[in-house]
């Protein structure tokens, strides 16, 4: 497998981190963004969003969304299960990751940002407090989440790792670099601990990517 991503992508971030909880071997593709390879009509053929990441598969079948792309990776490759079985224990795993996938990511996303500073004229004192007000939000109602669902769990839903981790600690990154405040969020901040004690977790790092700091 080869994944085409950015380093500092945070939905590249989940799916190397969902690769890599899962021990598996895929060949890193890097894809400059600030250099807008996305949009280069090479990408485009792969994924006609322009987006990353994308997974390309042995068969050379092409997956995008990295929703998508890690129920694929949990279903097909041995390993910790990233979704548990029991279906109520599952859809909160799906509930915690949508907050940060559906809610927060989306509005703080690059493209999102820059649209925001050209063509509609904001500065970038502007453009961070949009950011932190919408991560701020997902968290507050994630913090929540994660006390009622395991109050005393070392990670969100309990006692393993599962995929709402791979969506956690990109956000967390994502988070620091617009200089939101996190004390708040205690419970989220103790799990993301527990997470990057893994070899896992510091393989699938931003800073660990070849194209780290491009």
């Amino acid at each position: 497998m080869r994944l085409f991503s950015y380093w500092r992508s945070g939905t590249s971030y989940r799916v190397r981190l969902a690769l890599a909880l899962k021990g598996a071997a895929c060949e890193i593709v890097p894809v400059n963004l600030l250099k807008r390879e996305h949009k280069s009509s090479a990408f485009l053929s792969i994924n006609p969003q322009g987006l990353v990441p994308s997974l390309a598969l042995d068969d050379g079948t092409f997956l995008s969304q990295s929703p998508a792309i890690i129920e694929y990776i949990d279903e097909t490759l041995s390993g910790p299960k990233l979704f548990p079985d029991d279906p109520a224990k599952r859809a909160m795993v799906r509930q915690m990751a949508a907050v940060i996938g559906c809610d927060i990511h989306p509005l703080q996303n690059l493209r999102v940002l820059n649209y925001l500073r050209d063509p509609l004229g904001h500065d970038d004192g502007a453009v961070g407090e949009w950011a932190r007000e919408w991560i701020g939000a997902g968290f507050a109602a994630l913090e929540q989440l994660a006390v009622e669902a395991a109050p005393d769990g070392t990670y969100l839903s309990g006692e393993d790792v599962t995929a709402a981790e791979c969506y956690l600690l990109p956000q967390l990154y994502g988070a620091r670099r617009y200089g939101l405040d996190l004390t708040p969020y205690p419970r989220l901040l103790a799990v993301e601990d527990a997470v990057q004690a893994l070899p896992a977790a510091k393989a699938a790092h931003p800073s660990a990517q070849p194209d780290a700091a491009e």
